[in-house]
């Protein structure tokens, strides 16, 4: 697995990068909660663009994490909820976010220090 060209190197970093990326976290952290109409997603992220929603939901039911459930209405009602394989990413994801949260003051404080020893050289 050290080959970053071996396949399964390649395998896990797209996905890596896919579950990691900011919105995907957010939206299935939001989905934690039950099945959610695609404006619900939109108002509860309200950073999200309609079309950064529109792919990152595209790529999490592609992936098997969210299913699409569409409702043939009068307009259509599409609904969105975490398969099996989404509700189990959760418990990694609150993870990261409560390191993140015990430890932004930590990182702050180290990117402040590193920025100001760079600054300091490159005024040297």
């Amino acid at each position: 697995m050290k080959d970053p060209t071996s396949p399964v190197c390649r395998t896990i970093s797209t996905l890596l990068s896919r579950i990691g990326d900011k919105w995907t976290v957010l939206v299935v952290q939001t989905l934690s909660d039950g099945s959610k109409r695609f404006n619900e997603l939109r108002r509860e992220i309200p950073s999200v663009s309609q079309r950064m929603l529109t792919l990152t939901l595209r790529n999490l039911e592609r992936d098997g994490l969210v299913s699409r459930t569409v409702t043939p209405t009068i307009p259509p009602r599409v609904d969105y909820e975490l398969t099996d394989l989404g509700q189990s990413l959760q418990k990694p994801i609150c993870g990261l976010a409560t390191w993140a949260t015990e430890n932004v003051e930590t990182i702050h404080a180290a990117q402040a220090r590193f920025d100001a020893a760079r600054d300091e050289a490159e005024a040297a």
